[in-house]
């Protein structure tokens, strides 16, 4: 049986969201890492080693997101061949701006996956909930949200940064 691209729904419901969710997951780590490059290539020097750092963050929780989708069943999919960004990265302000809004898009499909996985992928989840949550903060200078993810799913209508595919 197929569900969406590049996945073997499994039978049972619970399962089924749980490889939905991971999918959306990992998508929006390969959206991250994109971002992040684009970030690097803005920010400022002080903040370089801070990009530099999420970047590797990023990468190693899509090889992870790769590996849990596997793991449900699923065929991950792979990256696009690049990403519309939400706005126009033209300086340095702009990549602060852009991090703290991959990080909070990030937040946002982990908190699904918690809801959706069980064990230890609903414990990898949280982990990463918790670190795109703490970036989000730094990268916006300490102005946070009380429930990283969930204010900002419900303000946008479009979450993650979606593939350019043109």
């Amino acid at each position: 049986m197929t569900g969406t691209a590049g996945t073997r729904a499994p039978k049972d419901p619970a399962a089924r969201r749980a490889l939905q969710a991971a999918q959306a997951a990992l998508s929006a780590e390969h959206a991250a890492v994109y971002g992040y490059g684009v970030v690097g290539a803005r920010a400022a020097q002080e903040r370089a080693a801070e990009a530099r750092e999420a970047y590797a963050a990023h990468r190693a929780r899509r090889d992870a997101m790769s590996r849990a989708v596997r793991d449900l069943g699923g065929v991950p999919e792979a990256a696009a061949a690049g990403y519309a960004l939400p706005f126009a990265v033209n300086d340095a302000d702009a990549a602060v701006r852009l991090a703290a809004e991959l990080e909070a898009r990030v937040a946002a499909v982990y908190a699904d996956l918690v809801g959706a996985a069980g064990g230890a992928l609903r414990g990898e989840a949280a982990g990463a909930l918790k670190e795109a949550a703490v970036r989000a903060v730094r990268w916006r200078h300490g102005g946070g949200v009380a429930f990283p993810g969930l204010t900002e799913r419900n303000a946008s209508a479009t979450p993650g940064v979606s593939p350019d595919r043109t």
